[in-house]
């Protein structure tokens, strides 16, 4: 079975997650003892979306974090690179594209707003990833980002590095169809940047008014942006 190395190389990322669909949503509910529920529901509220606007779902696998924003009334599209996390998804009763987050299918500021949950340390280069999220919203639209992150507390943080990876792998060993793939998707988040890092690469990218808030403790950040 496949693993990513981590330079991101898009074909082995997309190959990865095409290995590991069939059990993607399972696995992810069984790594975070269910939290990934309410990750989804807090994503969708940072949004503020409205009934008649459109959203972007980006990396959005097999749709599942869509069908929670569509919940709010808006019209919401599910985007991914891997094709066999969008075919695990295709009963789901929302569009799905396939697309590359650094050259997305899309027209000029089409969409209200964008997302991407867990998915912005899987683009080869994201602040190329969210040049162009910035290029398909209209003016003024928003952007969240869900990403894990940095604990806040550093007695949480020392033990977050040393258990809850591990046991993460371990769960992953049971549970998942390629439980490599896990190995690097934990390795990723080690090396990803903190929270205020992180704001700055969105700065850059052209979006404004960035700000962020803790979930559990800081093990996952949603970062807020307009465009």
């Amino acid at each position: 079975m496949s693993r990513a190395s981590l330079d991101k190389q898009p074909a082995e990322v997309a190959s990865m997650f095409d290995g590991v669909a069939r059990r993607y949503d399972r696995t992810n509910t069984l790594m975070t003892a269910g939290l990934d529920r309410s990750w989804r529901r807090k994503t969708r509220a940072a949004l503020d979306l409205r009934p008649g606007e459109k959203v972007l779902d980006l990396a959005a696998g097999t749709g599942v974090s869509t069908v929670e924003l569509a919940r709010s009334g808006a019209w919401a599209a599910a985007c991914d690179f891997s094709t066999g996390m969008l075919q695990a998804g295709r009963f789901r009763r929302v569009p799905m594209t396939a697309g590359d987050a650094m050259a997305l299918p899309f027209a000029d500021g089409v969409f209200d707003a964008v997302t991407i949950s867990f998915g912005l340390r899987n683009v080869a280069d994201p602040e190329v990833g969210l040049r162009e999220m910035a290029r398909v919203v209209r003016p003024g639209g928003r952007l969240v980002v869900c990403e894990f992150s940095t604990p806040t507390w550093k007695p949480f943080r020392t033990a977050y590095d040393r258990v809850a990876l591990r046991a993460i792998q371990m769960i992953a060993d049971r549970a998942s169809s390629n439980p490599e793939a896990y190995s690097y998707l934990a390795e990723s988040i080690q090396r990803w940047p903190d929270q205020r890092a992180l704001a700055e690469v969105i700065q850059d990218a052209g979006w404004h008014s960035v700000r962020w808030t803790d979930l559990t403790g800081g093990v996952v950040a949603l970062h807020w942006a307009q465009r």
